[in-house]
């Protein structure tokens, strides 16, 4: 099967899974990405030794044209910065790493460790004009454990997706066929600073949550007018100590930096 792919390293064992199941890939579309927090590194190594093209550049109605000319039979997203064109020229199908419809939206994994829904996910559904609305191929859920991280989120993602991949492009009539409505759903919203601040006045449990949520990720740090850009940081309860203290405990982080106000 010749397949155009898109994505980042957030998913890149969808990647993996396409190659694995001996379809070609035309072209790979990735996006420039900071690689601190979100990567491509990956996919374009792996696009390096298959000789697959890569394109950095958004993905355009034009380059889909020219994808269908040369036999395109389908167009897989696996983390994206952009919207995609939708085509009818042959099926495009999205991977969302949370379970729909109840979890539409382009960040919605560290809301859903925050308690906005009790169960994690990988979803893939057909490209629709709207964002996450397109009819439902399939999909897994898994249960959100208390401790778990956006790492450890996306590692159970990460291990459903190859075998999802798998499913669809060896039925992908039947799947493409059996695909159904989402009906009204549920938006998340891209959390804002407010949401993934943490502040000296909240307890080692308060804070990790918002930590493990944003695991991996920038959270911010508050005290006494400064402000902190943490990586990695996790909360410990104990006696308040070094730089950033709470109310029962400190925060480890291996990667911090201040930032000023005027930034914010």
């Amino acid at each position: 099967m010749k397949i155009a792919y898109v994505g980042i390293d957030l998913l890149e064992s969808a990647l993996h899974a396409v190659l694995d199941a001996g379809c070609e890939v035309m072209r790979l579309f990735t996006c420039r990405t900071d690689n601190v927090t979100e990567f491509n590194t990956g996919v374009l190594e792996t696009a390096r030794k298959r000789g697959i093209p890569v394109t950095l550049e958004r993905i355009t109605p034009e380059d889909l044209e020219q994808l269908s000319r040369e036999g395109c039979e389908l167009l897989l997203c696996a983390g994206y910065y952009y919207r995609i064109p939708v085509t009818d020229a042959f099926p495009m199908v999205n991977i969302h790493p949370a379970p729909l419809p109840d979890c539409r939206g382009a960040w919605p994994m560290p809301l859903i460790l925050l308690g906005a829904y009790p169960r994690g996910g990988a979803t893939l559904h057909r490209m629709a004009r709207d964002f996450d609305t397109g009819d439902i191929l399939m999909g897994r859920t898994f249960p959100i454990h208390p401790g778990d991280t956006l790492e450890d989120y996306m590692r159970q993602v990460n291990a459903l997706v190859p075998e999802l991949v798998s499913d669809l492009l060896s039925h992908l009539p039947e799947r493409l066929k059996g695909a159904t409505a989402q009906g009204e759903g549920r938006y998340l919203p891209n959390p804002d600073e407010s949401v993934y601040t943490v502040t000296d006045g909240m307890t080692a449990e308060e804070a990790d949550r918002i930590l493990r949520a944003f695991y991996g990720y920038e959270c911010m740090y508050c005290r006494e007018g400064r402000r902190f850009e943490l990586i990695g940081g996790r909360a410990v309860r104990g006696t308040p100590q070094g730089q950033f203290p709470l109310r029962d405990g400190f925060i480890q982080a291996p990667r911090a930096k201040e930032c000023s106000l005027a930034a914010r």
